[in-house]
């Protein structure tokens, strides 16, 4: 199957299933209510995008996951790599980091917010906890991946530990390094949203929880198209990065 077949069965199935929303809903096999139809929340989506309150939202959440990610992803990094490096912190710190990356971590929340309260940093401090464990987890198998050939190479024509890291660790550990920033961000967003529904004054999880405590289904659904439009951005322009540099593997 040719890769534009491909694309043409998922833009054909995409079109089932817009079709579904949009004609149930509107015919009464399924009730409005529950799912307003397609268009309609298009409309909505359209009408609140001109809100100022809706664009607060949206900053005040695009910073959260931001600096959450900026600090869980690079403290994450550097203990995988420093538990991969040194066999004896491997041996202390890897079966504890699978028992913890196991319990799910919104239990933790009501943790941080008697801590932090309910601002943005305890959003942010959330987030990054949410975040931090499956980067640990995915730098230290980045790390192992490389195969030991290349360091001793490296090493026997007096590369220094900087020149090691630099010309074989990065480019080795480079595609699984941007496949864990996908997923990381998805750790990372999801720690945001259930922070800010669970208890926030702003922010689009706050925007969404209320809209669907107050039984608004179309201003609902067009928030999760928003957020869905958002995560598909970044993932895929990460895919694009990840296949760009992927000739370095090795």
């Amino acid at each position: 199957m040719t890769r534009f077949q491909l694309i043409a069965i998922r833009l054909l199935l995409l079109a089932l299933v817009l079709a579904a929303w949009e004609t149930l809903p509107r015919n009464g096999v399924v009730n409005p209510m529950l799912l307003p139809p397609f268009t309609d929340v298009l409309s909505t989506l359209w009408q609140i995008l001109g809100r100022p309150q809706v664009h607060e939202a949206i900053l005040v959440t695009a910073a959260e996951v931001i600096v959450a990610f900026i600090i869980a992803v690079p403290l994450g990094a550097a203990i995988g790599v420093l538990i991969a490096e040194y066999d004896y912190a491997g041996q202390i710190f890897k079966p504890l980091l699978f028992y913890v990356f196991s319990v799910p971590k919104s239990i933790f929340l009501p943790m941080f917010i008697l801590i932090m309260g309910i601002g943005f940093q305890q959003k942010v401090a959330y987030a990054a906890f949410s975040t931090l464990f499956i980067v640990i987890m995915s730098a230290t198998a980045a790390v192992e991946s490389v195969k030991a050939d290349h360091v001793l190479v490296a090493r026997s024509y007096g590369a220094t530990r900087l020149q090691i890291l630099a010309r074989v660790y990065v480019p080795s550990m480079m595609p699984i390094l941007l496949e864990t920033l996908r997923i990381s961000m998805i750790f990372n967003f999801t720690g945001v949203m259930i922070a800010e529904m669970y208890a926030s004054r702003t922010g689009i999880g706050h925007l969404i929880s209320n809209w669907g405590e107050n039984f608004q289904l179309p201003q609902l659904f067009a928030g999760v198209i928003l957020l869905a439009i958002v995560a598909i951005a970044f993932n895929e322009t990460v895919r694009f990065l990840e296949n760009r540099v992927s000739a370095w593997r090795t």
